[in-house]
């Protein structure tokens, strides 16, 4: 069992990683298997929930009816790999909070229209590889090169994040 101050630990850990990756693939599951697909994440603290904006009539929005298992994938100066659980939110309060101008174009759409929806993950497990910190990443090639353990070099860990 893990204590709340290592939850917070790991969860400040993936925020300080992502924030400033824009661009996450999203994996769900389809019909007929996994499927990913790029989305961006909304600005806000990472706490443990994404926030992601779609449509209603998209493949994601039927998918996640029918299996909320997702994971995310964010790839920049370290990987980052996130599995949670999905939930549709109907919120124009939450949505108007998100909006940009950006959007109207991208998604051919205006912040009322009643199709948009919003996906809020909670996350689970994080998976990262901090390769960004070059005296972790130094450490590491440096044991690895010499034939000892990478224990410890903690370029690679996995944190429960609930």
């Amino acid at each position: 069992m893990h204590s709340s101050s290592d939850n917070r630990e790991a969860i400040e850990t993936v925020h300080e990683l992502i924030k400033e990756i824009e661009i996450a693939m999203l994996t769900t599951v389809s019909e007929k298997g996994l499927v990913s697909r790029p989305m961006k994440t909304q600005d806000v603290e990472f706490d443990g929930d994404l926030w992601f904006l779609t449509k209603k009539d998209t493949g994601k929005f039927h998918e996640l009816l029918r299996n909320s298992q997702v994971n995310i994938a964010y790839a920049g100066k370290s990987f980052v790999s996130i599995r949670g659980k999905a939930e549709l939110v109907e919120s124009t309060e939450k949505l108007k909070q998100f909006w940009s101008p950006a959007y109207e174009k991208f998604l051919e759409t205006h912040v009322d229209d009643p199709n948009l929806i919003l996906i809020k993950v909670e996350a689970e497990t994080a998976e990262y590889w901090d390769i960004g910190n070059k005296f972790k990443m130094v450490k590491f090639l440096f044991r690895r090169l010499l034939g000892k353990n990478t224990e410890g070099t903690e370029i690679n860990r996995i944190v429960e994040l609930k």
